[in-house]
Formats: C-alpha cells, sequence, structure tokens
C-alpha cells in the first residue's frame, strides 16, 4: 500500500495501530482518561493512569499467552483493560471473563502473608459487531459458571436504558443486589449506536461518535469542541505522522481490511448456506405434499437431483 491511497484525513480507530496509538501511549494519556472518564459517567473521576505491560503469561509457562490492546492502572491501583474486538469472535464473552483473570491474579502479594484484598477491576470491551449477531450465527457465548446469570440480569436495565451500553457485575440472583463491586465488564457495541452529530447529549455520547465516525470525517465536527478532542484529532490526522507511523499504520490498515474481508466472506457463505437449507427444507415439504419434481425446482429454484436425493 502506498501512502497516495489513503484518502482518509484521520486515522481509523479499529486498526490496530490507531487504536494503541490514541489510547495507549504516554503522549497521548489525555485521550485515555477523557474517554475513561466519559464512560464512567461521575461514578468515579480518574486523574492519572499509568500504563502496565499488555502482554502477560499464565503462572506455568505452558499456560496460554495474553495480549491485551491498552492495560493500565488508575491513581487508586484500579485495574483497567480496554479491548477494541474488531469482529465477531466465538466464545468472546468467554475471553473476556478469561482475561480478567489476569489482573486479579497478579494482585497476589508474593512472599508475604496476604489477605486477599483486591482492588476494582475493569475489562471495557468495544465491539465493532453486535453480541446478538454473535448469538443470532449460532457462536455460544456464555461462561459455564452461575454467575453469568446474575451478569445478564443485572446487565438487563442499562440494556434498555441505551441498547449499546451493558455494564455488567456479580451479582446475588435472589437478591438482585450487586454481590462483588469490584468487577466490572463494561461492552460498548458500536453497530448500536446511530446518533448523529445534532443528537449528541453527553460528552459519552460524543466520544461513541468519534469512535465509530472518526475515519469517515474530513472535518472536526463542531459539537466536539471539548479540549480533550483537540489532542484526539490533532494526533488521529494522518498528514502528520513521522514516515515510520505512516508505513505501521498503512500496514495494521491493511490487515483491518483483510480481516472484513473475510468476516464479509464467511457471513455471506452463511447466508447462502443458510438459504440453500431453507429451500431444501421447503421442497422436502412440497415433496411429501405430493407436488411434482418440476414444480418443486420452479419453486424452491433446488435442481431436481438436489431435490431427488430428499
Amino acid at each position: 500500500m502506498c501512502s497516495e491511497g489513503l484518502r482518509e484525513r484521520y486515522v481509523n480507530p479499529y486498526t490496530n495501530f490507531a487504536f494503541k496509538l490514541l489510547f495507549g501511549t504516554d503522549l497521548n494519556k489525555e485521550i485515555l482518561i477523557g474517554f475513561l472518564n466519559a464512560l464512567f459517567d461521575g461514578k468515579q473521576v480518574i486523574e492519572d493512569v499509568t500504563y502496565l505491560n499488555t502482554e502477560h503469561l499464565g503462572s506455568k509457562e505452558i499456560d496460554r499467552r495474553a495480549v491485551f490492546d491498552v492495560y493500565c492502572e488508575n491513581e487508586k491501583g484500579e485495574k483497567i483493560l480496554i479491548e477494541m474486538q474488531r469482529g465477531e469472535q466465538q466464545f468472546f464473552k468467554d475471553r473476556s471473563i478469561y482475561y480478567a483473570t489476569y489482573p486479579i491474579r497478579e494482585q497476589a502479594i508474593k512472599g508475604e502473608i496476604w489477605d486477599y484484598e483486591l482492588k476494582a477491576v475493569y475489562v471495557i470491551g468495544i465491539l465493532n459487531f453486535a453480541l446478538d449477531d454473535v448469538s443470532s450465527s449460532g457462536f455460544r457465548h456464555e461462561v459455564k459458571a452461575v454467575y453469568v446469570i446474575g451478569i445478564l440480569n443485572f446487565a438487563l436495565d442499562d440494556v434498555s436504558s441505551s441498547g449499546f451500553r451493558h455494564e455488567v457485575k456479580l451479582m446475588d440472583t435472589t437478591t438482585h443486589e450487586v454481590f462483588f463491586d469490584k468487577l466490572t465488564f463494561v461492552y460498548l457495541e458500536m453497530p448500536k449506536f446511530h446518533k448523529t452529530e445534532q443528537e449528541l447529549d453527553t460528552l459519552f455520547d460524543k466520544w461513541m461518535f468519534v469512535l465509530k465516525n472518526l475515519a469517515r470525517l474530513m472535518e472536526r465536527p463542531t459539537a466536539l469542541q471539548e479540549r480533550v478532542f483537540n489532542r484526539l484529532f490533532e494526533a488521529a490526522e494522518i498528514a502528520q505522522f513521522s514516515k515510520e507511523n505512516l508505513y505501521a499504520y498503512e500496514e495494521s490498515l491493511k490487515v483491518y481490511r483483510d480481516w472484513n474481508n473475510v468476516i464479509n466472506t464467511a457471513i455471506q457463505k452463511g447466508i447462502a448456506e443458510g438459504e440453500w437449507m431453507k429451500a431444501k427444507a421447503i421442497a422436502g415439504n412440497l415433496k411429501n405434499a405430493g407436488l411434482s419434481i418440476a414444480e418443486i425446482a420452479k419453486v424452491t429454484g433446488l435442481s431436481e437431483d438436489e431435490i431427488n436425493s430428499l
């Protein structure tokens, strides 16, 4: 890919390079803090963050490696893990729960007596797909554990109020009260956010809008005048990249586009296979009803050989 082929003014935040550039570097720490404070909406205020190692191994050498997109802690020592999920993934919820175990386990104090007191852990998933799409595709995305029932019930209020934001905690299913408030999962379903610039009411709305539309913008929207967006648009402008960063972004963009092509092809193939299976089911019913093979072929579009094989 050559830079002349890039027509966008701002980076695509769904690419690995751009997401880590905007949210995972000390240079742009202000952007991450602004996003998190808008996300938490006053439930807590983050004044500073420290970036932590994003690559983690299990307790044994043979354990599976985990690589986070952004991993940090705030001034209170609470751990925040942010994942940009670019496409549908089988067992996605299982994966996010598994990832949460790393910032929990690493809090264990080695070599001294420890009373198991934990700092809060937040897992934030920015999803470039809808969770119900994963469900409808046949992917299983529940964890085999009792507390998942609590997770799903506890999220209902947030689901009904926004549709695209799910805040999940462990809940006692009898009392419907939070059982443990130090583990929080936040899932943002980007395809379900449809507000236009004129409809942006809150700072969080504005963050959702810019995450979803940044790569399509040629000018900074009038609605995004907060100081934190000054830094974001400055950091996201492709024309200001060094030669090395431009090359890295182009490569990351190519990987993202290739990934999208693979996903779209798989979806179309799945739709085609689904239509074929539906046609076979209809043909079977018509055959049992006594229609001729020629008539069934005309109605379903199947060949006579396919119908005869039913």
